[in-house]
């Protein structure tokens, strides 16, 4: 197991919960002699601190450990700065449902103790890359660990397009969309789209329709290695966005191809002893809930 020593924290903005509890893991962890460094945007609004300061990709360069306090939009964002430095992120929950941060803040110093005490378990998730061309020229990228979304933007119009898989023709379609999913995304976007729920171990991705305009159109999951090829319509009124994890994004014009591939580098997500995604499952699906509890 890796010591952790130096320990980034990023919180989330504007959430006076969210400052409080890094006040509290700060004073954790200063008492437990490790050295802190907080993201700069974080220490914005943690006046008079005393801690060493970084940028997010920095926090990847020097720190053994990033700790994640927020929700799930939080960690997704940590996860993209942080993937290519292969830092290892803890989450602590202060948002909704919670599927990457799951740490409780009523368990904060225990769970945080047992992490850095080497009772953990780091479990890898594979992120995606997006890239738009026009005319062969790369007009936009961006990354994902949740999922790659090409949908209408502002207006209410449906999009025609192309899929290919590994230049394999699949279908053209007219719908409102596209979600490209890992299974880190499979319980976000894509389930309340009608996807699968995808095990974290599993290397593959899936292709969520939104929408679309016949009622064969099913989700379609296909391996992790495989190369995704969207053409956009050349007759397209509306000009579709490209979405990275809802927080990126790239717009597109008619006649632009995007490709979705597997980015080479991964998550390292820490999970305390006895992490179990059933279990988040149902806890954060309602999946053990019955009529009159």
């Amino acid at each position: 197991m890796t010591t952790f020593k130096n320990i980034g924290l990023i919180g989330r903005m504007g959430s006076a919960k969210v400052v409080e509890t890094l006040k509290r893991l700060i004073r954790f962890l200063d008492e437990g002699g490790y050295h802190v460094i907080l993201e700069d945007r974080t220490a914005t609004v943690m006046l008079d601190h005393g801690q060493q300061e970084a940028s997010r990709r920095m926090l990847g360069e020097i720190c053994d450990l990033v700790i994640v306090i927020g929700g799930d939009g939080s960690l997704l964002g940590a996860a993209r700065a942080l993937c290519k430095s292969g830092t290892p992120v803890l989450g602590v929950n202060r948002g909704r449902l919670g599927f990457l941060t799951d740490i409780s803040p009523s368990d904060l110093e225990a769970k945080v103790g047992d992490v850095l005490a080497g009772r953990y378990m780091i479990e890898e998730r594979f992120l995606l890359d997006a890239e738009v061309y026009r005319n062969d020229t790369l007009v936009g990228s961006a990354e994902s660990l949740n999922d790659v979304v090409m949908h209408p933007g502002k207006a209410v119009r449906m999009i025609e397009f192309e899929l290919f898989i590994d230049d394999q023709f699949v279908y053209s379609q007219r719908s409102d969309g596209l979600i490209i999913a890992t299974p880190t995304g499979s319980t976000a976007y894509a389930l309340s789209g009608g996807g699968p729920i995808v095990h974290p171990s599993i290397e593959a991705i899936t292709l969520v329709p939104m929408f679309p305009h016949t009622l064969s159109s099913r989700p379609i999951v296909v391996d992790a290695s495989s190369e995704i090829r969207i053409h956009i319509g050349e007759t397209n009124e509306a000009y579709p966005h490209v979405s990275c994890d809802g927080q990126t994004r790239v717009v597109s014009k008619p006649d632009d191809i995007l490709y979705v591939r597997r980015k080479p580098e991964r998550l390292k997500l820490v999970h305390p002893l006895g992490h179990n995604f059933y279990e988040v499952c149902r806890s954060k699906l309602g999946w053990s809930s019955r009529l009159g509890d």
